[in-house]
């Protein structure tokens, strides 16, 4: 067991040299656009997310219709914004969504360019599970395998670990994750075997636990999202910072919804020296930039 500060060490973002972003930007932005495949024979996938259906019966009939809207319908408005203004996003993917009902989802992501992380092979906790050192390769091996290139972020279900996962991912071959939501600059992990990067997450713009664990109204999450990059990129003229944004299609895809997500996007693409990316291009810059925090 490698307790959290046995892995890195404390670090104050105001005693840090400068970090520098291509092109001398301030902001790296980057969206994660979850992809699951919930078991209609549980009650939720997760257990502190309530569906607006707010039932826990099984067969879980109107929560896993929710999760499906996502895949039929609202996955669909949000790839149209995307590709509408350029945009790509990195893919936080259930591994056995690649081999079953949802696999054209899959497709039409991978055929856009967008790469795909490890979000667990089935909706499931990594500390639930009954071997996840098997779960985090066989996640790794479905996704190598469908996409042709070894996937080298990790988003767990839930964010969930525990204190041994970060072994097993460095183990098997993933390079970042973006379960430690504890800073704006890449942080370097050590494991027990390769180091692996813990990817600036940024929480509170997650969809999820905005819009459906803590009940906000989604006028609430855009100005969230437009004060979050209007003060990392006022900060960013001294000291370059990361912002991410976190969605679901069952979610952000709905109707109602969409002004707002295209909305925050524009804000965002309207600043100057802001680089909109994805978790992997962050990723590579970091471990290629001389002046690494």
């Amino acid at each position: 067991m490698t307790l959290p500060h046995e892995r890195f060490e404390y670090s104050a973002m105001t005693q840090r040299e400068p970090w520098t972003l291509p092109d001398g930007a301030r902001v790296a932005v980057y969206l994660v656009i979850n992809i699951e495949e919930w078991d209609i024979n549980k009650p939720v996938a997760r257990e502190y997310v309530t569906s607006p259906a707010g039932v826990a019966t099984v067969p879980n009939i109107p929560n896993w219709a929710w999760h499906e809207y996502g895949m039929r319908v609202g996955i669909w408005r949000v790839m149209e914004a995307l590709e509408r203004r350029g945009l790509k996003a990195s893919v936080a993917i259930n591994a056995r969504v690649c081999e079953g009902a949802g696999e054209p989802v899959a497709r039409a992501l991978h055929q856009a360019g967008f790469p795909f992380m490890g979000h667990g092979y089935a909706q499931a906790p990594m500390h639930v599970v009954d071997d996840q050192r098997a779960v985090i390769q066989k996640t790794w091996d479905v996704l190598k395998s469908y996409t042709g290139t070894a996937p080298l972020g990790w988003l767990g279900p839930g964010l969930h670990e525990t204190l041994e996962t970060l072994d097993y991912l460095s183990e098997t071959g993933f390079r970042f994750v973006c379960d430690w939501p504890m800073d704006e600059h890449p942080v370097v992990m050590q494991t027990s075997h390769e180091p692996v990067i813990a990817m600036p997450y940024s929480m509170e713009l997650s969809d999820l636990p905005m819009m459906v664990v803590h009940m906000h109204e989604s006028h609430v999450w855009l100005n969230r999202a437009m004060d979050q990059i209007d003060r990392l990129h006022a900060e960013g003229a001294a000291q370059p910072r990361v912002m991410s944004m976190s969605v679901h299609p069952y979610i952000m895809g709905v109707p109602h919804r969409m002004k707002y997500f295209e909305a925050a996007l524009d804000h965002i693409l309207s600043k100057s020296d802001v680089w909109f990316t994805t978790a992997e291009d962050i990723y590579a810059w970091s471990i290629g930039s001389e002046s690494r925090p």
